[in-house]
Formats: structure tokens, C-alpha cells, sequence
């Protein structure tokens, strides 16, 4: 059974994070921890936290809010929204993202594997102007 048996801090830690918060990545991830989301797969906690880096440079006010929490002997699931704001020559809109990110620990409670689950089609592509008709229509199209 992990150590972690409350995540709050790591919990925190997400929901705080900024560029100043990113180097403090290392408390809370073993050393060789996966990543893995829709878009990157990375081994190892320089890497993770380099992903971390990326998402600040791409979109303004990134924050992650959790809602729930299911653990067990094996590690944790957690449900949140990603609320951010786009960058760009358009004017900024606001954007939610609404994911599950499950997290497996090492006997010495350091994260080994953090896997992000949510839809980039539905959450993401087809909230873009241009793109979003396009998923939309894709969408109307698959229904049954």
C-alpha cells in the first residue's frame, strides 16, 4: 500500500501551480514517474515538470480546480476542470476543460505514473472557432 493515504498536498500543489511552483515538482514525483495525456507521453520528473512549463506558455491563467477524489491500495483518481484563458491575435476567450487524472505512488508516496484522461475532440477542438464547427458538424454526423 502507498504512503500516500491523503493527497491533499498534492491536490494544493495542483491547484496552485504556477512558474514559480513548477520546481517544487520533485516532492511530490519519483524521479523516473510517467506522463501521459493526449498530447505527450514523457518519462522521468524533469520532463513531467517541463510539460508544466509548456502549458504556461501557451495559454494565460491556467488553473486546475479537483472536485472529487476516489482512492484505493494503488493510488488515486482525480476528477477536475482545467479553467484557462487563449492566447492569440483573436481576442481571448475563456475556456473549461473537464478531465480525470489517475496517480499510482511509490512506497515513499512520490507519484510513478500520472495519466490524464479527458477528450481533446469534445473538450478542447471543438470549442475552437474555426476548428469547432468543423467537430461539430462531425459530431451532428455521428450521433445515432
Amino acid at each position: 500500500m502507498s504512503a500516500v493515504h491523503d493527497p491533499q498536498a498534492l491536490i494544493h500543489w495542483f491547484e496552485h501551480l504556477s512558474p514559480e511552483t513548477i520546481d517544487q515538482l520533485p516532492d511530490f514525483y519519483a524521479a523516473d514517474a510517467e506522463f501521459k495525456d493526449p498530447f505527450n507521453e514523457v518519462r522521468g520528473s524533469a520532463a513531467i515538470a517541463q510539460i508544466f512549463r509548456h502549458m504556461f506558455t501557451q495559454v494565460d491563467e491556467p488553473r486546475f480546480v479537483v472536485g472529487s477524489r476516489f482512492g484505493g491500495p494503488d493510488g488515486v483518481m482525480l476528477l477536475w476542470n482545467f479553467h484557462f484563458r487563449s492566447r492569440g491575435p483573436l481576442s481571448p476567450q475563456s475556456f473549461t476543460v473537464r478531465g480525470a487524472t489517475h496517480l499510482r505512488f511509490d512506497a515513499a508516496g512520490k507519484v510513478v505514473l500520472h495519466r490524464d484522461y479527458w477528450d481533446a475532440a469534445e473538450e478542447l477542438y471543438a470549442k475552437l472557432p474555426l476548428l469547432g464547427s468543423l467537430m461539430r458538424g462531425l459530431q451532428r454526423r455521428a450521433r445515432a
